[in-house]
């Protein structure tokens, strides 16, 4: 049986990269004495399957992995096991039975929502936001992207589903596919390289929202639904 497990990620816990949160919760799982399946072989391991890894330094309200279960008393009974061992800035906000054939967290993430802040210290151009909403509004935006072989020129507009100024900060939901992940980050260096303004060492406070998969009829929806 496959379970799907949302969390946040907030605090200090935000600069623990993603190998270490996967370590973190095989662990956890053990704790919480949560009947996981393991991997045949001489090496068995926890059958689990993170979604997109989050950047080191950025935080989330909307976090994934998938488990597979030998059983299970009910999901509510699962969160609050894994709640009660968890560490200062983890939570577990959702636990849910995936259906059979569902695909897993990491190859089901195709869109996430982010919330940018700007650094207390970060001076910027009165107009930047008429600018910045200008940028987003071209019909294309033409970047040079590095691979891990080369670099090719893509589209960036076509991975920018979403872009609106907020009170609190920059909101945006951007295309996460394993082949086509677009970052927060990369958007808003290229923006403000095309109005000549360099940004300093650690100039945004970033929040992934949400994490999106894409129904059969093209709609995103989270991936706990």
């Amino acid at each position: 049986m496959k379970v799907r497990i949302k969390f946040s990620k907030e605090g200090p816990v935000k600069f623990i990269g993603h190998l270490d949160i996967m370590r973190y919760f095989q662990k956890a799982i053990r704790r919480a004495d949560i009947d996981i399946a393991y991997s045949m072989g001489f090496n068995p391991h926890q059958i689990m399957s993170f979604a997109s890894p989050l950047s080191v330094g950025h935080e989330s309200s909307g976090e994934y992995f998938d488990i597979e279960l030998n059983s299970i008393t009910d999901v509510e009974d699962i969160k609050n096991r894994l709640n009660a061992v968890m560490t200062e800035g983890i939570k577990i906000l959702k636990v849910a039975i995936l259906d059979d054939g569902e695909g897993n967290a990491m190859a089901s993430v195709a869109a996430a929502d982010y919330l940018v802040r700007f650094s207390d210290k970060l001076m910027l151009p009165a107009d930047w936001k008429e600018k910045l909403i200008a940028y987003y509004e071209q019909e294309h935006i033409f970047v040079t992207k590095q691979t891990k072989k080369s670099e090719k020129e893509i589209d960036l507009k076509e991975g920018i589903y979403k872009l609106q100024i907020r009170d609190d900060g920059i909101f945006m939901q951007l295309d996460a596919g394993s082949g086509s992940n677009v970052k927060p980050g990369f958007v808003l260096e290229h923006f403000f390289g095309t109005i000549g303004v360099e940004l300093p060492e650690f100039p945004l406070r970033v929040r992934r929202l949400e994490t999106y998969r894409r129904t059969k009829k093209g709609k995103l929806m989270p991936l706990i639904s």
